[in-house]
């Protein structure tokens, strides 16, 4: 197995674990849609994965199998419903990056709602090594998060970023010391599993329209999906608790 799925509680981690160097192939993808097919409950999602790297970027002899466009084509098809599939799901997703993140794990990252990331990890988009550009989401999320210069930078050089650079770029979300960094990036993955998990879909949703459509996009959809929380069990719940025993103490079910 390359892909492994477990729970802690409320919390799903998909690992990666195909060692040495964790590159993408078309079984470790396979693995990946089967984990993201047994979410089932969860209600927010941890990646991270195991090893020296979080990956060497892809098995290159992926590339040079494909003997026509057309069948270029249907692979990058296949590997930009990874990135794609992540993005919609309707739970927090976070992506943990402890060391040298590269090509497809990092479109991977750049699909989740947040990237933390270690003092030690080093990210970059390197297919220009093969004449080729990221096919799997990364350069237009980086221009989503970081702007359209940057993203053109990151790809065109091929350089290798820090997470303190890419902290500074909005691209990482948080940089945590390298000890107990995987425990607190589970730590703070499990906080949001026991969150609002429908008002949190409805900031993905929102957030979702600003990206397609900019603030006049958002504000035209924002009041239908904040409105429709009230038809949810957390919200009157969380108000009533508000008002009895003060902020911060409502528990939220998910529903």
């Amino acid at each position: 197995m390359k892909i492994h799925l477990t729970r802690r509680a409320e919390l799903a981690v998909i690992s990666i674990d195909a060692p040495p160097l964790n590159l993408y192939s078309l079984d470790l993808d396979a693995e990946f849609h089967d984990a993201l097919d047994e979410l089932g409950d969860a209600r927010a999602l941890l990646v991270n994965a195991s090893g020296r790297v979080v990956s060497g970027g892809v098995d290159v002899g992926l590339f040079a199998a494909q003997e026509y466009r057309e069948d270029a084509q249907a692979l990058f098809d296949r590997m930009l419903l990874l990135p794609h599939r992540i993005a919609a799901l309707e739970i927090p997703t976070v992506f943990a990056a402890h060391a040298l993140c590269l090509t497809w794990a990092f479109e991977v990252a750049l699909a989740c709602d947040l990237v933390l990331a270690a003092e030690s990890a080093r990210f970059g988009l390197v297919e220009k090594v093969v004449g080729l550009t990221p096919t799997m989401g990364g350069t237009q999320r980086l221009a989503a998060r970081a702007g359209v210069g940057r993203a053109k930078e990151l790809v065109m050089t091929g350089d290798l970023y820090d997470a303190a650079t890419l902290e500074r770029w909005n691209v990482v979300n948080r940089v945590l010391p390298d000890e107990g960094f995987a425990a607190e990036a589970e730590r703070f993955a499990g906080a949001l599993a026991t969150g609002p998990t429908r008002a949190h879909f409805a900031t993905k949703q929102v957030l979702a329209h600003f990206e397609n459509g900019g603030v006049p996009a958002a504000d035209a959809a924002v009041t239908t999906i904040a409105s429709a929380l009230f038809e949810t069990e957390d919200l009157p719940r969380a108000v009533h608790s508000f008002l009895t025993d003060g902020p911060g103490r409502a528990t939220f079910t998910g529903r």
